[in-house]
């Protein structure tokens, strides 16, 4: 993982997540607290802001920085959760090791478990993890299946898409929709959302 990729995903990101605003909105405005969008373009707008200073950083002290970051400037629930998921990825990269696709594969996973414990949920519970897990799964089997980068990063756009549309007939249990009971049924989970979108939008620079 270079520093121009991370650099370029950045990029990438903060123009699909602005672009899509409206649907963000849209999403929590009917289950969430109604500041999903505010808060992820908020901490996207200060990693732009970090990009110069990434370019000679090590993978792990990159993907801390990251974590600190939108830990600091992410409001919300969703800033310790990013932030758990990026150092759970860094930890995977503190040791000198081949950049092979198992270990990307391994690192995701690793950021995703750190997310799920800080967040104290699980898969089934209308979340981010509903497209999270299935796509951390997919990552590590297409690592112990040899799959070319390509390859992998198309099968990871689908596993991303149909957790996402998954969680609209979720019952919510974790955060603001779980109050609504029911209610909740029928829309997708901003937060699952934004992850689908973010994991579209690297996938698609690997597939250029």
């Amino acid at each position: 993982m270079q520093a121009q990729f991370i650099i370029a995903s950045i990029e990438a990101v903060y123009e699909v997540i602005l672009n899509h605003e409206a649907e963000l909105e849209s999403l929590d405005r009917a289950i969430g607290d109604g500041d999903h969008y505010i808060n992820i373009s908020r901490g996207l707008t200060k990693l732009m802001d970090l990009r110069e200073s990434l370019q000679d950083l090590s993978v792990d002290e990159s993907l801390n920085k990251i974590a600190m970051t939108l830990l600091s400037t992410i409001g919300g629930a969703s800033g310790p959760l990013f932030a758990s998921f990026f150092m759970g990825m860094a930890q995977s990269f503190q040791q000198p090791s081949d950049m092979t696709a198992k270990l990307y594969a391994n690192a995701f996973s690793a950021g995703v478990e750190k997310l799920a414990q800080r967040g104290k949920s699980s898969l089934g519970e209308k979340t981010m993890l509903d497209v999270l897990i299935p796509v951390a799964d997919e990552f590590k089997l297409a690592a112990d299946k040899g799959l070319t980068s390509k390859e992998t990063a198309s099968a990871l756009i689908v596993t991303a898409e149909k957790g996402v549309l998954a969680t609209k007939e979720l019952l919510a249990t974790k955060g603001r929709a779980a109050g609504l009971g029911e209610r909740a049924i029928g829309h997708i989970d901003p937060g699952a959302k934004s992850c689908q979108l973010i994991i579209e939008t690297i996938c698609k620079l690997i597939l250029r």
